[in-house]
């Protein structure tokens, strides 16, 4: 369900955003072709009014002077003989004041010498436009006119509308993003079910053996053969203790795999700390009898956690400092109050973490390479486990290196 619910999700989101994209695309070629209008209607009218100054005011046209005979291309009747130099000061003039900002080529034709005579390129760029000759097509049924043709005229209304394609360039890399961030995703996604799918088979797979292992081991046990001798008694309860450990790590992993698809269900209640905190350490102490733990924690401190979750967290943190302690294991527990919460340390004096490796110690499967850690039975969930208890409570949990030896785990609980 949760798949078909992801690939929905995915679905509608790329189905808008392409949408989204199509509909500024539409916007931005409407947009050019509104400005391509504006720009004749601006260029017609702005001709007009050389038309007017060049006749003198006296114009009786019964249609239009001006001809739009291809997209940039003008032509302009005049029906009056002009001179080209006043013909450009007029140019200029109100393509200035209709704030025609491009290039432009204008040529007249001279009806005494039936040729045409070809005028400037104008240009924006410069202060004195380089002259170009450019063989404008006469016209037949015209005698005083002239022609204009914007060489640049898809340029200058691109560029008129940076606005629009900047927009639609962002959609794009938008949709890109989205595309890969969604690919990312569900290989992910395939991984995380892959990964937890083959840690749930081999769990059960080994369940099988071991439970066979267990059960035998108890009947070995039981057998008169086996206590009255005690090297035979010796291998059998390794057998039984290691088999133990084992499935408790089998447990893990499950539970592990099992919170990672659903999550922890957690149920707060009010526990006040150090008697909470003393009965787990007697636990520990009883099991191992060459440490030493001192709390200092003031009476009247409670918290709200779950029970369960929170008594595992404590002893995991005690069990590696346990584990990873060369000489007699010395963990001090203390607690500290401010303005933003409580922070209960656990303080020890191990062999300490390298700081390369201090950022990983929470990563699943992640054990830090040492000759100490070799010796020691793990597949590196505790530590995840730790942290996934912690987020779920909202807390916070770091590990540093202390001055001299060992760690000092910091639990941060806050107001």
């Amino acid at each position: 369900m949760e798949i078909k619910k992801l690939n929905i999700i995915i679905t509608l989101g790329l189905v808008a955003i392409i949408g989204i994209l199509i509909a500024q695309l539409l916007w931005t070629r409407q947009a050019y072709n509104l400005e391509d209008k504006k720009f004749n209607q601006t260029v017609n009218i702005a001709l007009l009014e050389v038309v007017e100054k060049l006749s003198g005011g006296k114009t009786s046209f019964t249609e239009s002077p001006v001809q739009n005979i291809s997209n940039d291309y003008y032509l302009v009747n005049i029906n009056n003989e002009f001179h080209p130099e006043v013909l450009e000061h007029y140019l200029k003039t109100e393509f200035t004041r209709f704030q025609i900002n491009t290039d432009y080529v204008y040529a007249l034709y001279n009806c005494h010498s039936d040729q045409m005579i070809y005028g400037k390129f104008v240009s924006k760029h410069q202060e004195s436009p380089n002259e170009k000759v450019i063989k404008f097509p006469k016209h037949k049924n015209l005698v005083y006119y002239f022609s204009i043709r914007f060489p640049d005229k898809t340029t200058y209304l691109i560029s008129s509308l940076r606005f629009w394609y900047l927009l639609t360039f962002a959609l794009i890399i938008i949709l890109l993003v989205y595309v890969y961030s969604i690919y990312t995703i569900i290989q992910q996604k395939k991984f995380s079910e892959l990964q937890r799918d083959f840690i749930n088979n081999m769990t059960h797979e080994f369940k099988t053996p071991l439970s066979s292992i267990l059960l035998a081991s108890e009947a070995l046990a039981k057998q008169e053969q086996i206590k009255e001798n005690p090297k035979l008694q010796t291998y059998t309860s390794i057998i039984t203790d290691q088999s133990h450990k084992l499935n408790n790590h089998i447990e893990k992993i499950l539970n592990i795999a099992k919170n990672d698809a659903s999550g922890l269900s957690l149920k707060p209640q009010r526990i006040v700390l150090k008697p909470f905190i003393q009965d787990i350490a007697e636990t520990v102490k009883q099991k191992n009898e060459n440490i030493s733990i001192d709390l200092s924690i003031d009476d009247n401190i409670s918290v709200v956690a779950d029970e369960f979750h929170f008594s595992n967290i404590i002893y995991n943190i005690l069990d590696n400092s346990i584990k990873y302690c060369e000489t007699q294991p010395h963990i001090i527990i203390s607690s500290l109050n401010d303005t933003k919460g409580l922070y209960l340390k656990f303080k020890d004096n191990g062999i300490g973490i390298p700081a390369k490796n201090l950022p990983h110690i929470f990563d699943k499967f992640y054990r830090v390479n040492t000759s100490k850690s070799d010796a020691v039975n793990g597949f590196g969930l505790g530590l995840f486990y730790v942290k996934k208890v912690v987020q779920q409570h909202n807390w916070k949990i770091y590990v540093e290196n202390n001055s001299h030896q060992g760690i000092t785990t910091t639990l941060f609980l806050p107001l």
